[in-house]
Order: structure tokens, then sequence, then C-alpha cells
């Protein structure tokens, strides 16, 4: 599902802000970009997010401002800063051109001044963390149950309409028996060019028939899953792995439906619930 979050935390000049984006995934996929020094703090993060997200991808940012007192200071590679000047010196007399190098261009130099920060109290920073993470996700979770929502009416009404070509195939499961007879009796007299058939022989072959091409178990398992979905969507708790498994036995069940009644109404609501399948199939990607 997706969302957005943004948390912010400032304390003694110090300012945390995390920011979690995430869309869908069938599983659960972080992707953290933290600041130096934050490390320590990465097994924290992944393992409060997948406390609060299941299934997803998410790309969490983590920015650090700190505008304290306390600036740090800077060191002199003085080392570094009399290689500059000498080198200088060795160009200026080969080529023979003034050195103008001066200290405070000899300072600009890289690395020749490096700014040391003070050391971070990592439980404050930890503290920071928390609390920003804890409001980002709050306001994701705002976002994705809303969304959840809309995709909770979507996925019933389209198991709504399963329901119906369910019952739509289970009237016509009687007629593939008596179209059968039918063709069958059609097709014996055109064969043999018999005036009267032998009724007995007739109806042997088609309580064979309607025996491999009974479908009552098949619908009969379909509504019995229809009704787990249902409880599924009414549930609170992650259900969107349990949903897609669901789903793949509603398949199987459509399939062996379509397989075994050689009938040409009923072959066509099979492909309509296929198809509705496949929409739900999309939707239930998106969930957690």
């Amino acid at each position: 599902m997706t969302g957005y979050g943004k948390g912010q935390t400032s304390h003694n000049g110090r300012q945390v802000t995390i920011e979690v984006k995430a869309v869908n995934h069938r599983f659960l996929d972080l992707n953290l970009k933290l600041p130096k020094g934050f490390l320590f703090l990465d097994d924290l993060i992944r393992k409060t997010l997948a406390k609060v997200v299941s299934r997803g991808h998410l790309d969490v940012y983590i920015t650090y401002d700190n505008q304290s007192e306390d600036k740090g200071s800077y060191v002199c590679n003085n080392q570094l800063g009399k290689d500059f000047y000498f080198l200088g010196e060795l160009l200026s007399r080969e080529i023979g051109i003034e050195n103008d190098l001066t200290i405070s261009s000899i300072m600009k130099a890289p690395d020749v001044l490096e700014r040391v920060m003070p050391e971070e109290n990592e439980e404050e920073l930890k503290n920071l963390v928390v609390l920003s993470l804890a409001s980002a996700l709050t306001s994701l979770e705002e976002m994705r149950i809303a969304e959840g929502a809309e995709i909770k009416k979507d996925l019933a009404s389209k198991l709504d309409v399963l329901k119906k070509i369910r019952d739509e195939i289970e009237k016509l499961a009687p007629k593939v028996e008596a179209d059968y007879r039918l063709k069958l009796t059609q097709r014996i007299s055109e064969y043999l060019a018999m005036p009267e058939l032998d009724e007995q022989r007739i109806a042997t072959e088609v309580a064979l028939f309607s025996d491999r091409c009974a479908i009552d178990e098949e619908l009969t398992r379909l509504k019995s899953h229809f009704k787990q979905f249902d409880v599924l969507l009414a549930s609170d708790e992650p259900t969107g792995r349990k949903l897609d498994f669901l789903l793949q036995e509603i398949n199987r069940e459509t399939n062996t439906i379509g397989s075994k009644a050689n009938f040409i109404d009923i072959t066509n609501l099979v492909l309509k619930m296929k198809n509705e399948i496949e929409k739900i199939r999309e939707q239930v990607q998106n969930i957690e």
C-alpha cells in the first residue's frame, strides 16, 4: 500500500527529520538513508518499521541538523600545509614565476583544515529518532488506512460479482446433463440411423458423464472460500498474504469448473469469473 509520513523532533539545538515513503510490494523491503553517525540505530529503525508495516517497499530518509552552541573546532594539518607551500616553491623556481602562495590560500587547500564536530550523545540521538519515527509512521498509517478503506470497498464489490456468477453457474449445472443427453442421442441416431435407441445404454452413458462432470463440490468450496474472503476483509489484522492464498484456491476451483462442465454457457461464466479474479489479484497485491 502507498503512503507518505513525516516526523520531526528538536531538542537542545539538534533536529531530526524522518520521511517515510511506502509503495506496493509483495514483501517488506526497507531502504534506509541514514546520516553519518546514525548507523548504530539501523537495527532499531528496521525493527520499529517491521512492527508497523508487514508488506511494502519503504524508503526512509533521515536528516540531522545540529544548531547547538557547540559547533566543534578546526584542526590544521600542518604537514599538509607545508607540503603545499614547498611544492609551490619548487614549481615557482622550475618555471621562473613568483610564488604567490599565502597562508589563507594554503588553508583553503583540500584537507588542510578539518572541522572536528563534538562527540554526539547517542542516547539523545536515539530519543530524537524514536520520536520522529513514531510521528512519521502515524501520519503514514493515516494515509494507508484511508487507502485501505477504499480498496476494501472495491474488493467487496468485486467479490459480490464473483458470488453472483457462481450462483448463475449453480443454476445452469443441472442443464449440463440434459444437454449431454440430447447431444448424445442425436449423435447415436445420426451414426446408426436407428429409429429407436437403447434408452438404458444412453442413461448409463449420461450417468457416467454426469459423474465426471459434476461441479457440486467445486461450487460448495467456492461458497466457503467467499465466506472466508468476507471474514478476512472484515479483519483488522494484516491479511494480504492470506487473501492472496485464498484467491489462488478460488482460481483453482474456477478452473476445475471450466474443465469439467462441458457447457458453453458455463464456460462463458467461468471466463467472466476469471476476469474478475484477475482484477482482485491486482488489488490484493496492494494491501498489507
